[in-house]
């Protein structure tokens, strides 16, 4: 980054000395504050702004630096006070376009932060300003912003690029790096919202030089990086995902100071973390945004920190913390699905699971979430019995694969219509599909997935009568399983590669997991704990295990257990 000063419009403070007080302030702290703010130490600047105002009244022009400082801190309510004052107060000094740009700036932050109604009466009083005192300013070139944003969330993709096209337009008459840069970021989300993802990507691509080069405030620059992200998401583009989100993470780490831009980079590092296999690290992270998060009005960011708990917590097998953590999102606003299905798969609910997956498949359209939603349809839908609706999902899913041409989307896709094969009894074609999903999850560096795959691999070749390949695709799955820490998988497994239990008939999944954790001396509680099923059910499970194998007791059904070598070691659970 530059020495400059950051500025939220590149304009702020400009008819005074940025180093020397006024002669009607010339308090030490008010030197030290713009010291500080020259720095980009806003905590720093942050507080000797505000001893020096409560001495005296700042220039107006601190008042909006002051504004900025609280701003990049997290204290949002400062914020918008200040903002707020400063407005007026250039108002009073007729000082139309920097009251505008006030008003901008407060109304743009207020609806960033779901402020919606409040953010757009200022958004109004900014255009309004300038109309009245028919002043050419850049200000109308951001305030072209936030009508391309809610374009593009509307799906309006003409309509958002026609905005953003002005912005840049104005943008270049005046100079201003920041709004050109942000218009032309709005144009490559634009872009790829209207399936044009190669023009998307390239303006994306050269966005992030311009941030790269430090050619931006650090206010900007946080929200390109975050939107950038979210692009990347949204085409499922993981390479340039991974690659920015380290660089953002470096930014971050250069910033101790910023807030408002942290919590998105910890959750965006946690997603790419959880996708390699760093579980333990992106819980970290991801419990380190809820806590940023736990009393901000930024509610759909803290939601998406408390899902990405939920989704890890899930997968470890720790189904009361991910039960707790999906609830928590929901609070904030985000809804808890695919997720919350797939837990209650895991706790063998497929029923359940089925009517929430198709309720959310009515719901949600937008292709990112519909993509992750096909995905856990698919693994629910055939645990219900329903391959036909498992077929439809398969099929949806390689459409939008192949629409975006992302590996991973067609990883997905190769997954998902491997398994649907298996279930329509046709393995070996399975087989095919499946060992091209095995080399493109391998490809992502995604270890999770491509264990999955390796467990239908091994279903498909014991469907085919090669009951000695199964097991090694079983077993190299576990490997993998047990040290990602995924418990509910190595369990499920485990009951796959288990001979078949036989006397007064065949032990189901569940009976064999319950039966392996009575042979560990746990009790029904503890059992019904690390399954996250009632005591009540537990003790279902042990009478007809028992009944099945012809057992008078829990011993008997320990003994038989360390007959049958159904006592393979498990990975501990682990404490957050």
């Amino acid at each position: 980054m530059t020495d400059t000063p950051a500025e939220p419009i590149g304009r702020l403070g400009s008819q005074r000395s940025r180093t020397e007080p006024s002669e009607n302030h010339p308090l030490e702290q008010l030197v030290r504050g713009r010291d500080a703010f020259r720095r980009q130490a806003w905590r720093e600047a942050y507080a000797e702004f505000v001893l020096a105002d409560r001495a005296a009244p700042l220039d107006t022009e601190d008042v909006e630096r002051s504004a900025l400082a609280a701003h990049l801190i997290g204290r949002d309510a400062d914020r918008d006070d200040r903002l707020a004052r400063a407005h007026n107060e250039f108002m009073g000094r007729g000082d139309a376009e920097s009251a505008a740009r006030c008003a901008f700036w407060l109304g743009f932050m207020l609806v960033n932060s779901g402020e919606a109604a409040r953010g757009s009466g200022w958004l109004a009083r900014a255009r309004r300003t300038l109309d009245e005192a028919n002043c050419d300013s850049v200000v109308r070139g951001y305030l072209m912003l936030p009508v391309g944003i809610q374009n593009v969330g509307q799906g309006n993709a003409d309509a958002a690029m026609a905005a953003f096209n002005e912005a840049v337009d104005i943008g270049r008459r005046f100079g201003d790096a920041d709004l050109i840069t942000i218009a032309r970021l709005g144009q490559g989300r634009s872009h790829i919202r209207c399936g044009r993802v190669a023009e998307g990507v390239s303006l994306m691509d050269e966005v992030m030089v311009a941030v790269t080069m430090g050619e931006l405030s650090p206010a900007s620059v946080g929200g390109v990086y975050c939107s950038v992200l979210d692009g990347c998401h949204e085409i499922f583009d993981l390479r340039r995902a991974r690659e920015w989100t380290q660089a953002f993470a470096e930014w971050c780490a250069l910033h101790p100071d910023l807030v408002p831009f942290r919590g998105h980079c910890l959750i965006r590092r946690a997603e790419v973390m959880q996708l390699h296999g760093e579980w333990t690290d992106a819980l970290g992270e991801a419990a380190r945004a809820c806590e940023q998060f736990a009393d901000s009005p930024q509610r759909a960011t803290a939601g998406a920190a408390y899902y990405r708990c939920g989704e890890l917590h899930r997968l470890r097998g720790e189904f009361n913390e991910a039960e707790e953590a999906y609830r928590r999102a929901n609070q904030c606003g985000r809804r808890p699905q695919p997720g919350l299905a797939q837990l209650r798969l895991a706790q063998n609910q497929a029923d359940v699971a089925a009517s929430a997956i198709r309720h959310v498949l009515g719901d949600v359209q937008r292709r990112e979430m519909r993509s992750y939603t096909l995905h856990a349809a698919i693994d629910i839908m055939l645990a219900a019995n329903d391959v036909a609706a498992a077929r439809s999902a398969a099929n949806e899913l390689s459409v939008i694969a192949a629409e975006l041409d992302a590996p991973y989307l067609y990883a997905t896709a190769s997954q998902g219509a491997g398994a649907v094969l298996i279930a329509e009894g046709q393995p070996a074609s399975a087989m095919q599909v499946l060992r091209g999903a095995w080399s493109r999850w391998n490809g992502l560096e995604a270890p999770y997935e491509a264990a999955r795959v390796r467990v239908l691999i091994g279903l498909a070749h014991r469907a085919m009568g090669d009951e000695e390949s199964a097991i090694m695709e079983f077993d190299a799955a576990r490997q993998t399983m047990q040290t990602l820490g995924a418990i509910p998988d190595v369990m499920r497994i485990d009951a796959l590669s288990a001979p078949t239990l036989k006397r007064g008939g065949a032990l189901t999944s569940r009976e064999v997991e319950v039966l392996r954790l009575v042979a560990t001396g746990q009790t029904n509680r503890a059992i019904a704990a690390t399954l996250g099923i009632s005591d009540k059910t537990v003790a279902r499970h042990v009478s007809n295990l028992l009944g099945k194998l012809n057992l008078a007791s829990r011993a008997g059904a320990t003994a038989y257990a360390y007959d049958h070598s159904l006592l393979r070691p498990s990975p501990p659970r682990r404490s957050t």
